[in-house]
């Protein structure tokens, strides 16, 4: 089972690398969670430099994806070289999810036709230009496309991955692991709260 987050050059740390730490809970031999890059490196918005998991035509090939944001996505859907590759994404065989400004992505690639999203709110009036309804909460999902909005919303899309592929205990115990003390319950709680109302009913584990 592979998990890619698509990054680019002026990504948000927050955005990538604590959906990366959740899923990486998963502790199973088929799970892998990579961070995607269109290069072998990508430097953050604060200047973080990592390396290239794996490719954005892998991340097309993924059992799941996550479309990261940045400071530099409006630059991202305006590379050809880029969104060629991205319209291997698709949503009949994987999980897609986009967090802040990543919806921005997925509403150049046409994924968000007739779908509301959730960004944050530098992103939301491109993404409104773009002819998206845009939502006032942290997420929403419908099928196989989640949209999440805010920084620390990216709990919430790696929850809804670890549920749709694992189930919902274990998307429970990866967010009690990464919880603060004295809140676990609490936290669990708000996340389930959040990614409850979009789960298929009853909730299915993929093979």
């Amino acid at each position: 089972m592979h998990i890619a987050i698509l990054t680019f050059d002026g990504y948000n740390e927050l955005d990538s690398l604590i959906a990366l730490g959740v899923l990486n809970r998963i502790k199973t031999d088929d799970w892998r969670v990579t961070i995607a890059t269109p290069s072998p490196k990508v430097t953050s918005m604060n200047g973080v430099v990592v390396e290239q998991m794996s490719t954005l035509e892998e991340a097309c090939a993924a059992d799941a994806v996550i479309v990261g944001s940045g400071i530099a996505t409006r630059e991202v859907v305006e590379t050809p070289a880029i969104m060629e590759v991205l319209r291997g994404l698709d949503p009949s065989r994987q999980l897609i999810g986009a967090q802040c400004s990543g919806a921005l992505v997925l509403a150049r690639l046409g994924l968000l036709d007739d779908i509301p999203a959730c960004t944050d709110l530098t992103t939301r009036p491109w993404v409104v230009a773009a002819g998206i309804e845009v939502l006032n909460q942290p997420f929403y999902a419908r099928d196989n496309i989640a949209t999440a909005g805010g920084c620390l919303s990216s709990q919430y899309l790696a929850a809804w991955i670890i549920t749709r592929l694992q189930g919902s205990d274990a998307a429970e115990d990866a967010l009690h692991y990464v919880a603060p003390v004295g809140e676990k319950e609490e936290y669990v709680d708000r996340a389930r709260r959040n990614i409850t109302p979009y789960l298929p009913a009853p909730t299915q584990v993929r093979s």
